[in-house]
């Protein structure tokens, strides 16, 4: 085993979710050892142990997601800085089981990676968010398959400084059958199958060659595109538009990229506090008497005090006419209704033995004079008494 060819196998000829200045980085370390035949193979040594997690005694985990992202590491990373989907899924799903988290923050700091596995660990970023928030932090870069994954998060935030974005997708082709024939060699392939020596590197790149990781190119970056609007909840072609431009600060809120400024720690801080909150049981706020939602409809003053007036009256005349006037006052202390006077008076002259009728059911009624009938008058002038000292 090599590292040189390994490396290499996972850069050209490849479809990559990197943004450009870092596979420009990576082509400068790589493209000075092509001279070389061989070099020797990494120490591999024990297996390292997954880094612990990082959280806090309130229950948040913080999950980094560093440097250059591979579908598997291979022994690499302590040697070239990759970080794989596996070892992310791996942290993932144990702050997901983990009972004491109550929230879980990606540290986001990485220009992207291998299309291979990406799209795989944003399914279950975001079918995790099911089971306990999660959310993402550009701190301070989160381009190309690293956004794939912030993206999946439910809310995203980016620092002053911090750029993301970079949606899209690259495969480059290193033809050198110059060099080869600068050293005198000549490469000929023996194969069956016409496609089989597509993207050779020692000659160049043919029409058909080339087409064919188009396609891939073209079928890798709609799955991008539509990745990304279902996560942000943006239309494609909103995605499409960015054209896997870098957005920094409130450019990328502007673009819909990310959801608020803040740090790390600005990100823990405030899932504390909704976690907090959410945890409390509900407060009981009963209706005040003196707010809009919880008062009776205006009423008038006046015409209360007019209808108990009115009221007032009513049962001073049924008592005068009942020949009660002394239980005026005790009527209108308890506060009956009329209605309740008339019941009341009714009664008490139903008991009286004076009652007595000189009508006759089928005689004529007499005539009724009302300027000469002295109950009338009797009511009329109490009525004027009443109203004077009320």
């Amino acid at each position: 085993m090599t590292g040189l060819p390994y490396l290499a196998a996972r850069v050209f000829n490849t479809p990559l979710l990197i943004q450009r200045a870092k596979l420009d980085v990576i082509l400068s370390v790589l493209a000075p050892k092509f001279e070389l035949q061989t070099m020797p193979p990494p120490q591999m040594g024990p297996p390292q142990p997954a880094p612990p997690r990082v959280g806090d005694a309130q229950g948040i985990a913080v999950l980094p997601i560093h440097g250059t992202l591979v579908q598997r590491t291979g022994g690499l990373d302590a040697m070239s800085g990759l970080i794989s989907y596996e070892s992310i899924a791996a942290r993932l799903d144990a702050a997901l089981s983990d009972q004491s988290v109550r929230g879980i923050v990606l540290d986001v700091d990485s220009a992207g990676g291998e299309a291979a596995g990406v799209f795989d660990l944003a399914d279950r970023i975001r079918a995790g968010r099911d089971h306990k928030p999660i959310w993402a932090v550009a701190n301070d870069a989160a381009f190309s398959a690293a956004y794939a994954l912030a993206s999946a998060a439910e809310r995203v935030f980016v620092t002053r400084t911090a750029g993301l974005g970079s949606i899209g997708v690259i495969a480059l082709h290193v033809d050198q059958s110059q060099r080869d024939t600068n050293q005198g060699l000549h490469y000929t392939p023996i194969l069956a199958g016409a496609r089989k020596n597509d993207g050779n590197p020692h000659e160049p790149l043919t029409p058909e060659a080339r087409a064919s990781i188009q396609t891939e190119v073209n079928r890798l970056y709609e799955l991008f595109v539509l990745t990304v609007a279902h996560h942000r909840g943006l239309s494609a072609d909103a995605v499409r538009q960015t054209e896997a431009g870098l957005f920094f600060g409130q450019d990328a809120i502007d673009a819909g990229l990310a959801d608020r400024l803040g740090t790390l720690g600005d990100a823990v801080q405030q899932m504390h506090t909704e976690l907090d909150a959410a945890a409390r049981p509900p407060f009981l706020e009963f209706p005040s008497m003196s707010t809009p939602e919880s008062t009776a409809p205006a009423v008038d003053a006046a015409a209360v005090r007019a209808q108990a007036q009115a009221d007032a009256l009513a049962i001073a005349e049924l008592c005068e006419l009942a020949g009660q006037p002394a239980l005026t006052a005790a009527y209108l202390a308890e506060g009956i209704t009329a209605a309740t006077a008339r019941q009341r008076l009714l009664g008490l002259r139903a008991q009286s033995l004076e009652i007595t009728s000189h009508l006759s059911p089928s005689g004529p009624a007499p005539e009724a004079d009302a300027a000469h009938n002295p109950l009338i008058a009797a009511v009329q002038a109490r009525a004027a008494a009443v109203r004077s000292h009320i």
